[in-house]
């Protein structure tokens, strides 16, 4: 099993972890990883895009000329497609993107995600990642002590209010929990910040 340090709150190392190798130790598959990374941006897609065809454009119930003698093309509606201000033809109507890939997939890509990050050394784990109040200062100075002042993902075993709240307002930072990290958060990130406890739930789920 592959080892990392394990940091208190004041990034200072207080021993070492063992992760499983079947879920932060694997050839990551990014053909897998990209599949669902696709997923995830199509899932978030509003699709309320609308355009008017001929029949919901206001006007246009006339023949604009008689049908021959004027030496025009013959026209029925001035609110017709080649027209300006006509309806559109063919144009977008709200719809749902959203489609679902397989559960074997999806539990691939995360193991995939998570073995990337620890081959770059971007995984930092904690041994309790809790905050004693809501001070976005206190969460500022915990991320530059750990090395993760850029952007990170900061994962905790539940809802931990002080945290959320502390790193809501820092750019870059986003708070997740652990049943619910997803392929896309974990590659937009820089690091993956994740209490211990967060970490041995991820590999009791992902393990093989």
């Amino acid at each position: 099993m592959a080892k990392t340090n394990l940091y208190d709150m004041a990034g200072k190392v207080v021993g070492e972890i063992e992760l499983n190798d079947s879920v932060f130790g694997i050839e990551p598959n990014m053909a897998v990883v990209h599949e669902n990374v696709k997923n995830h941006l199509a899932n978030m897609r509003q699709g309320t895009q609308s355009t008017l065809t001929r029949a919901e454009v206001r006007g246009g119930g006339r023949k604009p000329w008689r049908q021959k003698g004027s030496g025009r093309a013959r026209q029925g509606s001035i609110r017709a497609p080649q027209w300006t201000h006509g309806g559109i033809a063919l144009g977008p109507k709200p719809r749902s993107y959203r489609y679902t890939i397989n559960k074997k997939s999806r539990r691939l890509a995360i193991r995939s995600a998570l073995s990337a990050k620890m081959a770059a050394g971007s995984i930092i784990v904690i041994d309790n990642l809790t905050l004693p109040e809501i001070k976005t200062k206190a969460m500022v100075s915990f991320l530059n002590s750990v090395g993760a002042s850029g952007s990170a993902l900061v994962v905790t075993p539940a809802v931990e209010k002080n945290v959320v709240l502390s790193a809501r307002n820092i750019p870059g930072v986003q708070t997740t929990f652990a049943s619910v990290i997803s392929v896309y958060d974990i590659l937009k990130a820089d690091k993956f910040v994740a209490d211990q406890k967060a970490v041995a739930m991820i590999e009791e789920v992902y393990k093989q």
